[in-house]
């Protein structure tokens, strides 16, 4: 950020000062002017315009003289002397002025006018501009052969489209949050229009959700060297507009960044504009679901129900016997003194399962008696022994056979990974569990299942293969070396 753009903007003094009121009256007379194509004001003309005014009944010409100096002097009005029709020599004296107000006078007034005129937000969701930017890239991408004037005009083109999707979709979004928004959807009258609000939305999101994949594949598929091209002709058009602080490299670096920047409006993933308009349309179209279905209950719940009693009284009284009209009740009404069952069974966890496709269950119920209490009785104690023998049989052969196959892939006392053919499952299992036991141990040594001792020595800059049947892990080298304890005597 330069440092000029951080100073004081003294042009904007004038809206704030005490005489404020003045100012603007003054200004806006000019700015009028100025859209008309009359540039040069005389303080006569000026005095002429505000005695229209009642507010300025009292004021004089010597008041609107200084009024005028200090304009000037904030900047918001250049003052040329006038000395091509001076009649009198007291006339040249006074240095009679014509006044021109600056561009950022011009800004500010075309700012205040659009202010003046905005009593809400605006903004629409018009689905045919994503077709028109559409046709502008697509111009884009055959403007090969193109000159300098047509290929400016396509790039004015797709950043006036793109701005004009950018603004209307962000100021109809937050006129949608708005509470006058709010307030409106809340009413009864909403009733009427909400058939009318929702074809709207969906028509922008289908005309969305249609246009933007073919905008986003036409963006991806732009190459950077035909852009750079593009750009280059834009800058030279550009140039051709005398200005004395014109820069071509600076033109093309801001044309580079704002084509990043729409690049990233519709290919930024999850958080580009284009996702979040998706995400807030959708939004939209479910809260319109709610409050339409929220006004419907509230309008139920108030709704008289004797037209229907005296419809149901009316169809009773017709029926030619007590049979029908018990047939009749039940189709209305339901099944009388109904009796309900709840268990915690859960045969099955398909919601849409079929009561008699369940299997039947047994309940047991228990008599309410505070001093009930279940009856047991003294059970044996059972010898379990032979089954824990069998099971510690089992568990010391299937280590005795896990020992066997390590020793398989040792060379000496050692074992090196990379060195390692298509190992069992469990064995890289185990050779991983010794990895991460040793990590935690400051000398790297760790004992394992089988009362050996193991060295482990890991190489992070050296990636291998570890096949296994299940499938193949990349994993920094590992070097086990097993450490034959000394038998003193």
């Amino acid at each position: 950020m330069k440092e000029e753009q951080l100073k004081r903007i003294k042009e904007a003094t004038y809206l704030s000062t005490e005489k404020a009121g003045t100012y603007r009256a003054i200004l806006r007379f000019f700015y009028v002017q100025h859209e008309r194509m009359k540039e040069f004001l005389l303080p006569e003309e000026v005095f002429a315009h505000l005695k229209d005014y009642l507010i300025f009944e009292n004021y004089t010409l010597d008041e609107l003289h200084g009024d005028l100096t200090q304009l000037v002097k904030w900047d918001n009005l250049f003052a040329q002397q006038e000395s091509g029709n001076v009649r009198t020599i007291e006339e040249f004296k006074k240095r009679r002025f014509r006044y021109q107000c600056t561009p950022y006078t011009v800004d500010f007034e075309r700012m205040l006018i659009s202010m003046e005129k905005m009593d809400t937000f605006g903004g629409s969701l018009e689905k045919t501009q994503f077709d028109r930017l559409y046709k502008c890239l697509k111009s884009i991408e055959v403007s090969g052969d193109d000159n300098d004037e047509t290929c400016a005009q396509h790039w004015d083109d797709v950043l006036t489209y793109f701005n004009k999707i950018r603004q209307n979709t962000s100021d109809y979004f937050a006129y949608l949050r708005s509470e006058d928004a709010s307030e409106q959807m809340k009413s009864e009258a909403f009733l009427l229009y909400k058939d009318n609000f929702t074809a709207y939305l969906r028509d922008f999101i289908i005309a969305l959700q249609q246009t933007a994949s073919q905008i986003q594949g036409l963006l991806l598929s732009f190459d950077g060297r035909h852009m750079e091209v593009f750009f280059e002709k834009v800058a030279s058009h550009e140039e051709k507009t005398f200005r004395f602080e014109q820069s071509g490299t600076e033109a093309i670096i801001e044309m580079q960044e704002k084509w990043i920047n729409i690049k990233d409006w519709f290919l930024g993933g999850e958080d580009s504009q284009y996702e979040t308009i998706q995400r807030q349309t959708n939004e939209a179209i479910r809260r319109i679901t709610r409050i339409v279905q929220r006004l419907g209950e509230r309008n139920q719940q108030f709704r008289s129900r004797k037209d229907d009693y005296l419809h149901l009284a009316d169809w009773f009284a017709g029926m030619d016997s007590v049979d029908e009209a018990h047939k009749l009740s039940s189709v209305v009404f339901g099944v009388f003194h109904t009796r309900h069952f709840h268990s915690d069974h859960i045969s099955t966890d398909d919601i849409y399962a079929d009561t008699w496709e369940e299997q039947p269950m047994v309940h047991e119920t228990l008599p309410r008696i505070l001093k009930y209490g279940e009856k047991t009785k003294a059970t044996e104690m059972s010898d379990h022994r032979a089954r824990k023998e069998e099971a510690k049989r089992e568990h010391l052969k299937r280590r005795s056979e896990e020992k066997r196959v390590i020793e398989q892939y040792m060379k000496g006392s050692e074992i090196r990974l990379d060195e390692l053919p298509t190992v069992e499952p469990y064995v890289r299992k185990l050779l991983l569990s010794w990895i991460g036991k040793a990590m935690v141990k400051e000398d790297r040594i760790i004992q394992t299942e089988y009362g050996t001792k193991v060295e482990v020595t890991l190489d992070s800059h050296e990636m291998v293969l570890l096949k296994s049947s299940d499938g193949t892990l990349e994993m920094p080298n590992a070097h086990f070396r097993f450490i034959q304890e000394e038998v003193t005597s």
